[in-house]
């Protein structure tokens, strides 16, 4: 039976999960698109944070795409599984071609999803790294890297569900790892949810809109109050 009815139901969870830092100014919520941007928009709407993107893309193995031998992120990170291309004997050019290919990818989907706006500064902050679950956790450790580069104050993995080992894993790379649901036997994050459909551009576009206007709404807010007290 699944933990989820969606991804509104599993950010709520999520949300729920991280309220210790609810309210805080200096906090952020980082979502990996597509997917992982409803849950983070439910989390940052019961948080009252600032909600932006990581975008991260799976470098795939040329003859077998669906076989991630790393990925690619914000601000060029490129995260490569090295013991897995020493396996298959894959050459630094097809790394190097393929890394070209999917940069270009991330570097257009920042523009469209961000659609002017500029990058949330990410600097000193508490970070919450938000995707709607972890399976091998490629893409979240290059989402991690990203982050890393611009020096937060303290990182947060959240994800709905996970394998207990993929959050032990990941523990040493981040500050705090949050998970409610961590099923010891996992074969795929959509098994967690009763619906999981695909999450377009646009409902991502969508989503983020909403949140940028929320967040700049309460921030006017709060000015006014500081005036009037």
């Amino acid at each position: 039976m699944a933990r989820y009815r969606d991804r509104t139901e599993a950010g709520r969870a999520l949300a729920a999960a991280l309220k210790q830092y609810e309210g805080r100014d200096d906090l952020l919520v980082l979502a990996l698109p597509r997917g992982g941007v409803p849950v983070a928009y439910e989390v940052a709407k019961a948080l009252g944070a600032q909600l932006d993107v990581v975008v991260v893309r799976k470098l795939g193995v040329p003859w077998q795409p669906e076989l991630a031998m790393g990925a690619v992120a914000s601000g060029d990170v490129l995260i490569i599984n090295r013991e897995l291309v020493s396996a298959l004997g894959i050459p630094e050019s097809d790394i190097h071609d393929g890394a070209g290919r999917e940069r270009e990818v991330v570097h257009r989907r920042e523009e469209m999803y961000r659609d002017a706006w500029p990058a949330a500064d990410i600097h000193s902050r508490i970070v919450i790294l938000v995707d709607d679950g972890l399976a091998t956790g490629s893409t979240m450790r290059a989402a991690i890297a990203a982050v890393h580069q611009h020096e937060p104050a303290r990182l947060i993995a959240a994800f709905p569900t996970a394998p207990p080992a993929a959050c032990r894993d990941l523990a040493d790379e981040v500050d705090e790892v949050v998970c409610p649901y961590r099923p010891e036997s996992f074969f795929a994050i959509s098994e967690s949810y009763d619906s999981f459909p695909q999450v377009s551009d646009e409902e991502v576009q969508r989503l983020l809109t909403q949140a940028r206007e929320a967040f700049a709404r309460r921030q006017e807010d709060r000015r006014r109050g500081h005036e009037v007290g």
